[in-house]
């Protein structure tokens, strides 16, 4: 589904039970998260999510980290052929990463923006094709849906409560409606959910 402006914009994001994206010991922390983001299900989630794009945005701490970790995971060929596959697309796709403090990308096919998300994402939808994936970055992710101008949610929900930590749908966001596309649950209670945004 994409509206009139264009191409679809879909956004990624691990949640716990109480709408954390990571626990109460800060931003890196992930040990909740952790035993269900290799399950079968994560993994064919994670293939979903990225098959469609062909933009991804990125915060810069996200971007430190998956491109610190992902080449790594392109050139094994004993990795899981979905982690490769993501791995490949994250290398050599187009990367906008959002930063105030990077001054150029370190990153192949990569450019860093100071500007707010609303405003590129607006820019995006004019040009191109395919979706522009906000790739697990809840700092852009956020404006984002306090703009309502997200499409698609893939959320990947993890059976547990971790009573801390950010949450990712604040108060005061605007009212919205959506239609979910997709659900799976697997072995370890963890559940992926694809939701269309109804407009």
């Amino acid at each position: 589904m994409t509206d009139s402006t264009g191409r679809r914009v879909t956004a990624n994001l691990a949640l716990s039970l109480d709408g954390r994206y990571h626990g109460p010991a800060g931003a890196h922390d992930f040990g909740a998260f952790a035993p269900y983001v290799t399950t079968e299900v994560a993994r064919n989630h994670l293939t979903r999510i990225w098959e469609g794009a062909t933009t991804a945005l990125l915060g810069r701490v996200n971007a430190e980290g998956f491109l610190g970790y992902w080449p790594s995971v392109a050139a094994d060929e004993n990795a899981d052929p979905r982690d490769r596959g993501y791995a490949k697309w994250l290398v050599h796709t187009e990367k906008v990463v959002f930063s105030t403090t990077l001054a150029e990308a370190p990153w192949a096919h990569a450019r860093v923006v100071n500007a707010p998300a609303a405003d590129v994402v607006a820019d995006l939808r004019t040009t191109g094709e395919g979706d522009i994936l906000v790739n697990s970055s809840a700092s852009v992710i956020k404006p984002l849906l306090a703009a309502d101008l997200l499409d698609r949610l893939y959320l990947m929900i993890c059976p547990e409560i971790v009573g801390g930590g950010q949450r990712l749908f604040d108060d005061g966001l605007p009212h919205s409606k959506w239609k979910i596309v997709r659900q799976e649950t697997g072995d370890l209670g963890e559940m992926a959910v694809v939701y269309d945004r109804l407009r």
